[in-house]
């Protein structure tokens, strides 16, 4: 697919410098530079500009990571500048309404008091689509590896609790000494068409009217083609002949990789499994244009950023080979 790569999360070079992750002597090195950049993190929100919608790194000392409970992650390298991410969920804002953190859509933001007024800690999927390649790269590796540290704090293998390892990318348990690594859940995200056609669905608790392209988890021992097909299938009951892959997109929320698939439906009746999903459509190219358009009383547009839009998009403009 022409300009697969530019998907949301898509990637910028940005360099991961792994081969010093194990180094501790010289992350100690790199936080005591003032040229080293850190990015905070607040409940799984970056720290932006609202003016500009740029990541804002600050110095190692800040007064802000006074609330920062775990050592920080280093995230890379970049032109001899050293990067890090550090967490400080623990701090506890005095006004702010937080009944909003965690939904669907969450378009509050949090103002630290040791912070410009402009800076503000603010919900991913809002601002997503607006970053630049390098700052939504930098922001889904931060929002990312949190995840992964805070739904992983002991072994799996024998229960104890394991530390924080190899600059942020590994947990070793205390006990068995079993490392882990961050996990990734691959799942398949479908432009299922018939035509001028393409078949979309909504899950329950989205915003009325919002439908996008069926998705689901792949299991054990399957192959990305037999995944859209029973995925397709045990939503919606439409077969799928042909499949092949278009785009990926790291999504971190908290963990998956989407790999953007297209397939060609061989039925068209609709029988959806209220278990799965809410609802499922067949749409035409010009009921999608009317939605995007803001034209439709109905329906509107997948959120901008996510592969799904992204898919959509270059379906309507033909630029999917």
């Amino acid at each position: 697919m022409r300009d697969a790569e530019t998907v949301t999360f898509g990637g910028s070079g940005f360099d991961r410098a792994g081969q010093i992750r194990g180094d501790t002597g010289q992350f100690e090195a790199l936080l005591s530079m003032a040229e080293t950049r850190v990015l905070p993190v607040w409940r799984g929100k970056p720290l932006i500009a609202s003016d500009t919608n740029r990541l804002q790194f600050l110095s190692p000392d800040h007064a802000v990571f006074n609330a920062a409970g775990k050592e920080p992650i280093f995230l890379g390298l970049d032109q001899g500048i050293a990067y890090f991410t550090r967490d400080i969920s623990a701090w506890q804002p005095d006004s702010t309404d937080l009944s909003m953190i965690g939904a669907f859509v969450d378009d509050s933001e949090q103002l630290h008091p040791d912070l410009p007024a402009d800076q503000r800690f603010a919900e991913l999927r809002r601002i997503m689509a607006r970053l630049s390649p390098r700052d939504a790269e930098l922001a889904a590796m931060s929002v990312g590896v949190f995840a992964w540290h805070r739904n992983h704090r002991f072994c799996a293998r024998c229960g104890q609790p394991s530390d924080v390892s190899m600059g942020g990318w590994q947990r070793t348990c205390t006990v068995c000494k079993t490392h882990h690594f961050p996990r990734t859940d691959p799942v398949v995200i479908m432009l299922i068409t018939r035509g001028n056609e393409v078949l979309v669905g909504r899950s329950p608790g989205w915003p009325a009217g919002m439908y996008s392209l069926l998705a689901g988890f792949m299991e054990p021992g399957e192959t990305i083609e037999s995944a859209v097909r029973r995925e397709v299938f045990e939503e919606t009951g439409v077969t799928v002949g042909e499949v092949g892959y278009l785009a990926s997109q790291p999504w971190p929320f908290p963990s998956s990789l989407m790999i953007g698939c297209y397939g060609h439906a061989t039925s068209h009746e609709i029988t959806i499994d209220p278990k799965e999903i809410e609802d499922a459509m067949w749409l035409t190219r010009e009921d999608i244009m009317e939605a995007w358009a803001s034209r439709s009383s109905t329906l509107i547009a997948a959120r901008k950023g996510a592969i799904a839009h992204f898919l959509i998009k270059n379906w309507l403009s033909d630029r999917l080979s």
